[in-house]
């Protein structure tokens, strides 16, 4: 997803860690079964092939899981947004459907469970 356009001056600095949308959807729904459902705001692009997490800025410097990337975007102005930031994207979970961003060390727990869930699943086919 590209954070450059369409970003907002509302709600709190964040950075956007962007999943391939199988992954993501599993994580989703992961972090929403925990004993304390952990998800902040989703989006989705156009064509669902990704989601993003927003999560606190700072979290692009020591990110490394692979198959996902985290955009930097602390000082090019992408806010929590009350309409999606990215012009072609979507709310999964929009801002006031969950906590503020999403915690990276959670996420990274919660997307390493669904790779494992998914490969899992691809095997027994």
């Amino acid at each position: 997803m590209d954070t450059s356009s369409g970003s907002t001056d509302m709600g709190e600095p964040c950075d956007l860690v962007t999943v391939p949308a199988r992954q993501g959807l599993e994580a989703v729904d992961i972090l929403r079964r925990g004993a304390t459902p952990a998800v902040g705001p989703v989006l989705h692009d156009g064509t669902c092939d990704t989601l993003g997490f927003l999560v606190p800025p700072g979290t692009a410097e020591g990110w490394d899981l692979p198959g996902s990337a985290c955009t930097q975007t602390n000082g090019r102005g992408l806010r929590t947004p009350a309409e999606p930031p990215v012009v072609g994207t979507g709310w999964l979970l929009p801002p006031d459907a969950g906590g503020p961003v999403t915690d990276p060390e959670v996420l990274r727990k919660a997307l390493g469970e669904a790779a494992r869930l998914i490969e899992a699943a691809d095997r027994c086919r």
